[in-house]
């Protein structure tokens, strides 16, 4: 029989074990929710800079069920320091099975870019001409039409000199320079690349001027850009509605431009020649002048409201027609009829058009003047 002093002795040691493994526990737990917290008032800090400090609770922390584990000892018995209470967080000496202690950086997952390969790309002018720095538009395109029977778009780059980074395989790298353009098929394989495309492209810049010299204001002058080869007396329409003096970028070529001096019958069409590397200018000249059209009852008097006109040229073909009090336009040297109709009267008048000269022509509401619509007819 054990004497009371040793009982007691064993009881207090088994006491003080207890106490120090639920202290031990306790100070963990704490520790894990300062962790949890003072991680929550980083991100909350990092996401939403503020003045103050406002605590968040990170998702899916529930700290209202955080329990500690129950640890039951026998009265009379030494808790067994080989076996860890229920509940307590063991720190594994080996990983688990089929997992990776670290990540691999070789393995395919972890190096995304590892079968990527550089491709360079350069555009020039002409073979001799130094790689253009700005204005052009690089396209990359797979070769193989998708269910709509196009090719998708891989990658673009605008500028001068670009660069891709592009896995294994066969493109169409197409570059354009205005309305210069080239394309060339391009086979990637495990190495890096540097391709130059020649655009065989110039510029071109457009002018018109009248025959004594004078320039032709901007706000009635525009040309077009065709293509040369005219198949069933129809060209192409490469650009439109160009303003004078701007320099449009061109492959190099033949083209039929068509100069428009307002928007009647002063057109002049010329074939240009684009060289490559080269700024071609080229000045058209008009025959035309701006003529302006009113009907009056008397002279210096006001220009009659609702009149409609109509210019009809010495082989009866309209070149012109509009519905206004004044009528302004600009007509090629040659000789006209004014025909103006308000309120279910036609009155008419023949008129000279010369080169360069911008005038007035007048109308007059007379019966001297005024003609039967089967006469126009």
């Amino acid at each position: 029989m054990k004497s009371r002093p040793v009982q007691h002795a064993r009881k207090r040691s088994a006491h003080s074990a207890y106490y120090a493994q639920s202290r031990s526990l306790c100070a963990a737990a704490l520790i894990s929710t300062s962790l949890i917290f003072t991680g929550s008032a980083l991100a909350q800090d990092l996401s939403q800079p503020q003045e103050g400090f406002s605590m968040r609770v990170v998702p899916g922390a529930q700290f209202d069920k955080l329990q500690l584990p129950k640890i039951s000892v026998p009265e009379g018995e030494e808790p067994d320091s080989s076996t860890p209470p229920t509940g307590a967080i063991m720190s594994p000496a080996s990983p688990a099975a089929g997992i990776t202690p670290y990540a691999d950086p070789r393995a395919p997952q972890n190096a995304p870019l590892a079968n990527q390969n550089e491709l360079l790309l350069e555009a020039q002018l002409t073979p001799d001409s130094m790689p253009l720095e700005k204005g052009l538009v690089w396209r990359v395109f797979s070769p193989e039409p998708n269910a709509e029977d196009k090719l998708p778009l891989i990658a673009t780059a605008t500028g001068g000199t670009a660069s891709f980074s592009l896995p294994q395989g066969s493109y169409l790298v197409h570059a354009s320079f205005g309305r210069a353009g080239a394309t060339k098929r391009i086979t990637i394989r495990n190495a890096s690349r540097h391709e130059k495309l020649i655009l065989d492209a110039g510029g071109l810049k457009l002018s018109a001027k009248l025959p004594d010299g004078k320039e032709i204001s901007d706000k009635f002058l525009r040309f077009s850009i065709y293509e040369n080869d005219d198949e069933g007396n129809e060209r192409s329409l490469i650009v439109p509605n160009i303003k004078p003096n701007t320099v449009v970028r061109l492959n190099s070529g033949t083209y039929h431009v068509v100069s428009n001096y307002g928007s009647a019958n002063a057109t002049i069409r010329a074939e240009i020649v684009v060289s490559a590397g080269k700024l071609t200018e080229a000045t058209v000249e008009h025959n035309a002048a701006e003529v302006t059209l009113k009907l009056l009852r008397d002279v210096g008097g006001e220009a009659l409201a609702d009149t409609s006109w109509n210019i009809v040229n010495t082989n009866g073909d309209i070149v012109f027609e509009s519905v206004s009090a004044y009528a302004s336009l600009v007509l090629a040297a040659g000789d006209y009829i004014a025909v103006a109709k308000n309120k279910d009267r036609l009155y008419q008048r023949e008129f000279t058009v010369e080169s360069g000269k911008n005038e007035d022509v007048d109308v007059f509401a007379k019966a001297e003047n005024e003609v039967d619509s089967d006469q126009i007819d």
